[in-house]
């Protein structure tokens, strides 16, 4: 880490729907190529970067329920999908010539490691990017609830939440012109205000913690690094603001 960086190491979570890019399904490659050079630049400034991306470009539990799939069957082709996911991201990682591992919370050795807290703290120490895949295992948890608690099992300094939008906002800015970009908000009032950050179970795991999230867009070039470097960039969620 250098002097120009705010955050030593940090939680990446990413959605399935953004690696899809405008048509909503499968993979972009135009999307993977970007989210790589804006990852690189940060592993270049000495930043420790771990990675949690969902799968609903590929399949969604709750979708399949409707489907008439079982839920929980659902939701283990939901983590399935997420492992296709972080294998893309990491092929294109390595194109970028970046270290990674990725680590599986169901054991599939052939193609990931199977995750283990230790060892992915020691895979960040050494620089390498780590990406985490198959949600926690478990069925009814979403990959918000997986990013906010691998962040706290790594310690991470804070959940980045790279999303379409440049922020948390007072009122969906597509429909209300009004609306305005919280540059900081405290936890109490995203839960007063009932506004839509993450799921309730990430949420109060972050707010528990006292694990910043900071909501930003990451198709917008060069956001993640003005970001890291402290600049006012998207919507930070924490115990308090100044």
């Amino acid at each position: 880490m250098t002097s120009q960086t705010k955050y030593k190491r940090i939680l990446l979570k990413l959605s399935g729907e953004a690696l899809a890019g405008p048509t909503g399904y499968h993979i972009d490659p135009a999307v993977l190529e970007q989210y790589s050079k804006e990852i690189k630049k940060v592993v270049d400034m000495g930043v420790q970067v771990a990675i949690v991306i969902g799968g609903g470009n590929i399949f969604r539990g709750v979708s399949g329920e409707r489907s008439g799939i079982d839920r929980v069957q659902g939701d283990y082709m939901g983590m399935l999908a997420t492992v296709i996911n972080a294998m893309a991201i990491q092929s294109s990682l390595e194109k970028h010539g970046m270290y990674t591992r990725v680590m599986s919370a169901i054991k599939m050795e052939q193609v990931c490691e199977p995750y283990v807290r230790r060892r992915a703290v020691r895979h960040l120490e050494k620089g390498r990017v780590v990406i985490f895949g198959a949600g926690m295992g478990n069925p009814y948890f979403t990959t918000d609830s997986t990013a906010a608690l691998r962040a706290i099992e790594i310690e991470a300094d804070a959940v980045l939440k790279g999303t379409k939008v440049d922020g948390v906002y007072t009122a969906d800015p597509m429909k209300d012109k009004t609306a305005t970009r919280y540059t900081c908000i405290t936890f109490e009032d995203v839960y007063e205000k009932k506004l839509s950050v993450m799921d309730l179970t990430a949420f109060t795991l972050c707010q528990e913690n006292n694990l910043p999230i900071i909501v930003f867009n990451m198709n917008q070039g060069g956001s993640l690094v003005r970001l890291i470097q402290g600049e006012d960039v998207g919507t930070l969620i924490s115990a308090e603001c100044a």
